[in-house]
């Protein structure tokens, strides 16, 4: 039995992520832009998740910042002080982003949304006394214009070169949707509730895969999500570790770690897309990539303490959140109107 391989298609999306999120990364670093995760994570997201390009995919991905940020902005700085009120206002903003995700049609713009929420949440829950919340919204937003100017850059040098089936979304009872939105809304506000009880400012890698293995919204894919989630990770770090050695201390010559962003990019895309685009092993370990060349490397500064932290951080939080899963998918499953199409 042959491995899959990539197809022309699928050699041009690696093509674009790989590009894209190089791109982001060299924008970030070089104008010293605050908060490089949103740089170079956001398009593997918008060239990963959905493989073309058209007006409905952008109004999404703009509709999903314009949403956290509102979120951020508005609410947090209203009820931020009311930490009950706050917790019931997050649920039910995740409950809607995921609602989104459930339907089908506005997948992107609930999956945008919910990672981009729940970074900016973590973030903004450290903002203090003498410091603003301004910054890291104006560098979201200018990632997100960013990023889609990257996107059609991309999708223009390496275009397509055969129409690409349209995907069919399955029809869910009613029961189905209610039970992914209430599963995955409860655990995402777990997540928030956990991060703003404890000291955990340098852990928006766990924050993050709290969040990425949701994206199946059921139970069942959701272990299979997080022991992909889990290896991804690993290998990520250890390839970091490895793209250390040979950074060296040469982290401020931004063309070689670029360089190495875009090859380790490059590779791993072709997991993620013989996959069939899901978020999996390949897609783990690319967001690995993009959140510690994004958020840990610069002038000055190496990937060792954060590789090895993020894999040890990341791997409680997939334990916390698959446990949490388990628990309310097991709850939700006792009563008929929630009760997931998967239950045996």
């Amino acid at each position: 039995m042959t491995a899959p391989s990539l197809d022309k298609n699928g050699l041009r999306q690696a093509l674009r992520i790989a590009g894209g999120s190089a791109l982001g990364f060299s924008l970030c670093k070089l104008m010293n832009w605050p908060n490089g995760i949103f740089f170079t994570v956001y398009p593997m997201l918008l060239l990963g998740l959905v493989p073309i390009l058209n007006g409905h995919i952008i109004r999404q991905f703009f509709a999903s910042a314009a949403f956290s940020a509102f979120f951020v902005l508005v609410v947090q700085g209203l009820f931020s002080h009311l930490p009950v009120v706050m917790t019931l206002l997050s649920f039910f903003a995740f409950a809607f982003l995921f609602y989104q995700m459930s339907r089908g049609a506005n997948f992107l713009f609930g999956a945008l949304g919910v990672v981009g929420l729940s970074i900016q949440l973590h973030f903004a829950s450290y903002v203090g006394s003498g410091t603003s919340i301004y910054p890291l919204i104006i560098s979201n937003g200018l990632a997100v214009m960013t990023t889609v100017l990257t996107a059609i850059l991309m999708h223009f040098v390496f275009p397509d070169v055969a129409p690409r089936p349209a995907r069919e979304r399955p029809n869910k009872a009613i029961e189905s949707v209610r039970h992914e939105v209430l599963l995955c809304s409860s655990v995402a506000t777990l997540s928030f509730v956990i991060f703003q009880i404890f000291d955990l400012q340098d852990s928006i890698s766990a924050q993050a895969a709290f969040i990425l293995i949701l994206f199946p919204l059921c139970w069942k894919a959701a272990g299979m999500a997080g022991w992909q989630r889990a290896v991804g990770t690993l290998i990520g770090c250890n390839l970091a570790l490895i793209s250390q050695l040979f950074l060296y201390n040469y982290t401020d010559i931004l063309v070689f770690p670029a360089l190495i962003l875009w090859s380790l990019t490059f590779i791993f895309s072709r997991y993620h897309i013989v996959a069939g685009g899901m978020p999996g092993v390949g897609f783990g370990v690319i967001t690995t990539f993009g959140i510690l060349f994004g958020q840990s490397l610069g002038p000055g500064q190496d990937l060792v303490y954060s590789a090895l932290y993020r894999f040890s951080s990341v791997s409680v939080a997939i334990l916390v959140s698959l446990c949490a899963v388990y628990i309310m998918h097991h709850i939700l499953n006792r009563f008929k109107v929630t009760r997931h199409h998967t239950f045996d």
